[in-house]
């Protein structure tokens, strides 16, 4: 105990002597200084979303080579790695995959009449999902199960909370089973090798990937009945087993039935079981209590209603949506006849559309989409819908035709929920695409061939054998992600040329001095998680990996098992939904509370931050 009082202390004082060297050392160092002042820039842009995360990475590009920090082609070497190549290669494989079918099976056994209770579910999810995730990105994994486990639920009336959460901390545990698990692993065996390390192997994460895998999928089971929490039996959420609840704008026409009926006695309530949030009549707002309020033309109304529910009110004319000032009588607003289809589409992390409102945005105008109505998790909006700022998160309800919903899915800024026609699996091609993924995986095992050459070569056989059209290779691959990628790298090479790396990790040697090596990789591994909540975990990884590295001859650990600790603490996404991507994508679906994701990730973390380090010094020394 005296001891490490101790350690404290000292650590303390070397502390404030570090504040000292630091602050000398950047003031006589220009480069240092920029280098400094950008790192903290890109932080604070990060955290606020002020502009989406890959545009803060080209930024910081631009201002090291506009300051002469870095050469153009140092700052821009992230975008040529073979890294980059690699994932860009695997958006187009992923995307074969799915459009031929070759995951249906999965699918099948997801929605399987013999899967009966969360706890089974959960268990088929965490031992047959997060094996795939360690080949296939994980947010096409997710999009393509919620509208399953969602249909699962309705079915048993079960809350999709009870449930969803798990389908996206397995596709993070799945993630560290291989390098092609995560962009983040790509990103760090691409800094790994700019710093002089190498790069890392296929199957490089994976002894310490299936333990952490394991372990994480008995936290997930046995945890999911009392730390899972039920949202979805809320009366205000859950009406006549349909859990799509939406909030929208709607005008009362003259020719409606509603007209002269009070809320409480009209079909609104009696059949369709609407909540009216409230009336706005001649420019003025009408609050609730509305039950006893007489309807009349011309009236604008905030409800709360169900997709199923709203497309019936509308073919019926019974309302107009608030954006369509004519008569639809005889008309079929959701017909499919001239091409339109409606459809639901996800604002994800990073979007550009958050924070503005539909009005701001003149989203109509601008994708050719209209929005029909919004969901946000278990919070009621009772803005107008074209005055609701959007958030990340958010479901549109959206119809459009289908020109307009390819351009949409190619499109970063939302993530398109529904399949349609084109985009059907072609099944007499799924042995074929199977082969080729697995070729794919077992060529650079067994061969000299590179994993990147191993990736392009799978595309080209994809395109070859039509399991893939050309055309689809550029709407598969995520520009923002790639941008990201590609920008962040620049920050290890700055910190690194600067000499800000060693300065800091001369600095924590003191503070790690003498601590025993399974508590200091432990202190390691709990900053780089923590750091991911806040920002990107691309953008930890870049911060924090050369310092890290600095540390090994303190540590008397090898670069390598620094590497790793860095690069599994970044994957421990279990705290926030804005942790990662498809933490938002089952956020609304599950009706979560921000909190939620921490009671239940809170333990899972905890679990990690011990085992990983312990598993770290068993296979490193």
């Amino acid at each position: 105990m005296i001891k490490l009082f101790s350690n404290i202390v000292f650590g303390y004082i070397e502390l404030n002597k570090f504040d000292m060297n630091f602050i000398s050392f950047v003031s006589n160092n220009f480069d240092a200084l920029i280098t400094v002042l950008v790192l903290a820039m890109s932080i604070i842009l990060f955290i606020k979303h002020t502009i989406a995360p890959e545009l803060t990475g080209l930024l910081c590009v631009g201002i090291f080579i506009a300051t002469g920090v870095l050469t153009p082609e140092k700052a821009l070497a992230g975008f040529g790695s073979p890294s980059l190549i690699t994932l860009m290669g695997l958006f187009a494989v992923s995307s074969a995959l799915f459009k031929s079918g070759a995951l249906d099976r999965v699918r099948e056994l997801i929605s399987s009449e013999n899967v009966k209770t969360p706890r089974e579910l959960i268990s088929l999810i965490a031992f047959l999902i997060a094996p795939i995730s360690g080949i296939v990105p994980n947010t096409p994994v997710v999009a393509s199960l919620l509208p399953l486990i969602e249909g699962w639920c309705s079915r048993r009336n079960i809350s999709p909370s009870k449930v969803l959460l798990p389908l996206s901390f397995a596709t993070l545990l799945g993630g560290t089973l291989t390098l092609l698990g995560s962009s983040v692993n790509l990103l760090v065996s691409d800094i790994s090798q700019q710093l002089g390390y190498g790069s890392l192997e296929l199957f490089s994460l994976t002894a310490i990937g299936i333990p952490v895998w394991l372990i994480g999928t008995i936290y997930m089971i046995v945890a999911s009945d009392f730390l899972l929490p039920d949202r979805g039996r809320d009366k205000d959420f859950i009406k006549s087993g349909d859990m799509n609840i939406y909030f929208t704008e709607v005008t009362i026409p003259v020719e409606s039935e509603l007209v002269g009926q009070s809320v409480r006695n009209s079909r609104l309530q009696r059949r369709f079981d609407v909540d009216v949030l409230e009336l706005q009549r001649n420019g003025k707002v009408i609050l609730p209590p509305l039950a006893d309020r007489k309807i009349e033309p011309e009236d604008r109304l905030i409800i709360r209603v169900t997709r199923s529910d709203l497309l019936r009110l509308q073919q019926e004319h019974t309302i107009l949506l608030g954006e369509n000032k004519r008569s639809l009588r005889g008309a079929n607003l959701f017909s499919d006849e001239e091409g339109t289809k409606t459809f639901e589409a996800l604002l994800p992390s990073g979007s550009t559309l958050a924070g503005a409102s539909l009005r701001e945005l003149r989203f109509r105008q601008r994708h050719n989409a209209t929005v029909l109505a919004l969901r946000r998790g278990q919070q009621t909006v009772q803005e107008r819908l074209g005055q609701a700022v959007l958030r990340a998160g958010d479901v549109l309800l959206l119809q459009a035709p289908l020109d307009s919903i390819r351009g949409l899915q190619a499109s970063n800024d939302l993530l398109v929920l529904d399949q349609f026609d084109d985009n059907l699996p072609v099944l007499i091609k799924k042995p074929i695409a199977i082969a080729i993924a697995i070729g794919m995986v077992v060529l650079p095992s067994i061969s000299n061939i590179p994993l990147v050459g191993a990736v392009l070569l799978a595309v080209i056989a994809m395109v070859a054998f039509g399991c893939l059209r050309p055309a689809e290779i550029q709407k598969s691959i995520r520009l923002d992600v790639i941008l990201l990628l590609g920008s962040l790298s620049c920050f290890s090479v700055a910190m690194e040329s600067t000499g800000l790396d060693d300065l800091i990790a001369d600095n924590l040697k003191f503070a790690l001095n003498g601590m025993p090596l399974y508590f200091a990789l432990i202190v390691i591994f709990l900053s780089t998680v923590i750091l991911t909540q806040f920002i990107s975990n691309a953008a930890s990884v870049a911060l924090i990996l050369p310092v890290a590295i600095e540390l090994r001859s303190v540590l008397g650990m090898e670069a390598n098992a620094l590497i790793m600790l860095v690069l599994f603490g970044a994957s421990q996404s279990f705290l926030t939904p804005m942790g990662y991507q498809t933490n938002l994508m089952v956020y609304g679906p599950g009706r979560y509370r921000f909190f939620d994701i921490a009671k239940y990730g809170a333990g899972l973390t905890i679990i990690m931050s011990l085992t990983v380090p312990a598993l770290i010094i068993f296979n490193f020394q």
